[in-house]
């Protein structure tokens, strides 16, 4: 484990706070929005989800049964008349915006639809927020590569400049800049919601199907009995399980709605320097875990520009929400095989699926005791059979 016991203390999501809200997030078919999908469920939260089809087949949400947890609208966030029509009849408190077009290589191939997606789909889900008399804070998320990437030893912070190579990248700085602009112009008076943005990557976990990352290009070479091509495996990413940033964007909308902390801004979320690892390492201890006969070669052909080292500096988070890692790199990578070893196996994924949600908030929710109502301590980190 990252953390000791007297640490943990503070890094808690209230379930007192989440039970009953309202919370309305786009992009719930996704990988990190079926997972938040699954985390809302067991804080009693009433969401709503508004997204397209999943993105892939298979995926997490049909694997899971997402759609039992959450009310599920099918919608395209380009579309601001039905976004708006969707969010106003859920009357959400909470909107938690993660529906993206979320891929480098995509972006490169279709940057229009990329743009269209992240940017102006950015600026609908806020003015369909505007709209929304009960909205009392926005998250934005967007990533880690939002930064201009200068390739510096040291992490980036929140205040440092925003860029972007390809267009994905870009497309994601500037939907921190529409949140920016939207906080300024339409959200600065008194009683007005806040408008937070969170800045995360490199998320690894159960679930995540898409082509070109690097967990999910593993789990379908190896159940093939083919070698994974690495185009560059000297990188260095810093690896963190999806709930770790997904419980840093709860504890964020908690701050945000305490009127004495008057949190707003951007935010970053990610590992400690240990979890700062290559490629190849994270490939070598998923193969450990999943079948140690499976086997990497290097791909040798031409790609795409891609940085050699990306790092967030999260001073902010964890001085001012408490907020820290849970999961060190190696059970990082621990958690995500056995999640894909269960699918290979055939084994129930919404199980599966839900004993990590539950053994991960175990540690890190402060419960409620249905007889007192009062708060206590946290339940131990369940460790996986």
């Amino acid at each position: 484990m990252v953390l000791g016991p007297s640490e943990v203390e503070n890094l808690v999501i209230s379930s007192s706070f989440w039970r009953n809200k309202r919370v309305f997030v786009t992009g719930h078919t996704g990988f990190k929005g079926s997972w938040l999908a699954l985390m809302l469920a067991r804080l009693n939260a009433q969401a709503t989800g508004y997204a397209l089809e999943p993105p892939t087949a298979p995926n997490l949400f049909d694997l899971a049964r997402v759609g039992d947890v959450i009310d599920d609208i099918r919608g395209d966030i380009r579309d601001l008349a039905s976004l708006r029509a969707a969010m106003s009849a859920s009357a959400p408190e909470i909107v938690i915006h993660m529906a993206a077009q979320p891929l480098v290589r995509a972006s490169y191939e279709d940057p229009v639809a990329t743009y269209a997606t992240n940017v102006m789909g950015t600026v609908n889900v806020l003015e369909a927020a505007r709209a929304t008399p009960g909205v009392r804070a926005v998250l934005v998320v967007t990533t880690d590569k939002c930064y201009e990437n200068k390739d510096w030893v040291w992490g980036y912070r929140e205040t440092d400049a925003l860029g972007g190579h390809d267009p994905y990248s870009n497309s994601k700085a500037c939907a921190e800049l529409v949140a920016s602009a939207f906080r300024s112009s339409f959200f600065a008076g008194a009683g007005a919601a806040r408008i937070v943005t969170a800045r995360a990557g490199n998320v690894v976990g159960g679930g995540d199907f898409a082509v070109d990352r690097i967990i999910p290009d593993a789990f379908r070479a190896f159940v093939s009995d083919h070698a994974l091509h690495l185009r560059n495996p000297r990188a260095v990413r810093p690896w963190q399980h999806v709930l770790e940033p997904l419980t840093g964007y709860l504890m964020l909308v908690e701050a945000a709605l305490d009127d004495s902390k008057r949190i707003d801004g951007g935010w970053n979320f990610g590992p400690g320097p240990a979890s700062e690892q290559s490629v190849e390492a994270l490939v070598t201890r998923f193969i450990e875990a999943f079948d140690s006969s499976a086997r990497w070669t290097q791909d040798k052909g031409e790609h795409p520009h891609e940085a050699n080292l990306l790092r967030l500096d999260t001073a902010r988070a964890r001085e001012l929400l408490g907020w820290s890692p849970l999961l060190d790199f190696g059970e990082t990578v621990e958690w995500t095989a056995r999640w894909y070893r269960a699918l290979a196996d055939r084994r129930d994924i919404r199980e599966t699926t839900f004993n990590q949600v539950d053994a991960y908030l175990g540690q890190r929710v402060r419960l409620v005791s249905p007889f007192s109502g009062e708060e206590g301590a946290q339940a131990p980190l369940q460790r996986q059979a």
